[in-house]
């Protein structure tokens, strides 16, 4: 285990088993949810638990009552594209090795099983379910050791994989800086989906920067130019527009997500966007 690892580990697993936490059993206790019954709509009710088809049927709105599971399917997904592979304070994709150790120490702290998945271009890695540490620790590794350098991200075929591997309903986190053509509805039909975007702020607000000889950390591929005003502006409205169009597809698919940057604490970040 080298030091950047063993770093993350015993700073995530002290904040999880220690005070930042409290006495909460897990970030996401109480998530895992089975179906019971139906219901007439209550003015109150999650407008994402309607069951349209019933609704259409019988012509007033009725929701999905569940009840708790004694156990969660807790799937945390890394896609780790070129892209991640840059930051000013830390890279991103430490960033992402440490949203995992506090998402895999969360589920074995609470007696859920926890897989880890790798993805960039296709899938290079998918763990076995475990409610052991040991499971925290190698995922954590593999993020840190996994070379990023020339691959793209495919989120279709992230979707597709998805679809296929997973059999059982999970509570599924996917940790990436999301940046691209993405749609999650096939996944939000049948599990529970946290989008963790993590970005660096210089990439969302870049300054001036001159004449520059560049490489695409996805493509490998170099180009040279002037990184002036102009320029900013259309990559600043390119990325907006990325973002408006990801903000409303998540909202519309009932996908809850929150943004970590390069210079925030991870795990305090998770603890208060899912409370």
């Amino acid at each position: 285990m080298n030091k950047a690892v063993k770093k993350i580990i015993l700073k995530t697993k002290k904040q999880v088993y220690g005070d930042m936490l409290g006495n909460n059993a897990s970030l996401f206790q109480g998530e895992g949810f089975e179906f019971a019954e139906l219901r007439e709509y209550v003015y109150g009710d999650d407008i994402r638990k309607i069951d349209w088809k019933t609704t259409a049927k019988l012509g007033k709105p009725f929701v999905k009552v569940y009840k708790e599971e004694r156990e969660l399917n807790v799937v945390v997904v890394s896609l780790l594209a070129g892209s991640t592979y840059f930051g000013t304070v830390k890279q991103k994709s430490d960033v992402i090795a440490e949203v995992v150790a506090t998402l895999g120490f969360s589920a074995v702290k609470n007696s859920d099983l926890f897989s880890h998945m790798i993805f960039a271009d296709k899938m290079y890695d998918f763990s076995k379910p475990s409610k052991k540490l040991f499971s925290v620790h190698k995922a954590v590794e593999d993020v840190i050791a996994f070379d990023s350098l020339g691959k793209e991200a495919d989120y279709t075929a992230l979707v597709e994989t998805l679809v296929n591997r997973l059999k059982k309903k999970a509570l599924l986190f996917i940790v990436s800086d999301f940046v691209g053509d993405i749609d999650l509805k096939l996944l939000a039909k049948k599990h529970d989906i946290f989008a963790v975007i993590v970005r660096d702020k210089f990439e969302e607000d870049p300054s001036e920067l001159g004449y520059l000889r560049l490489i695409d950390m996805e493509t490998k591929k170099s180009f040279e130019g002037d990184i002036d005003s102009a320029t900013l502006k259309s990559y600043k409205k390119a990325l907006h527009d990325n973002d408006e169009k990801l903000y409303k597809q998540f909202k519309k698919q009932g996908v809850r997500f929150t943004k970590i940057y390069t210079d925030e604490e991870p795990t305090l970040k998770l603890m208060k966007k899912m409370r």
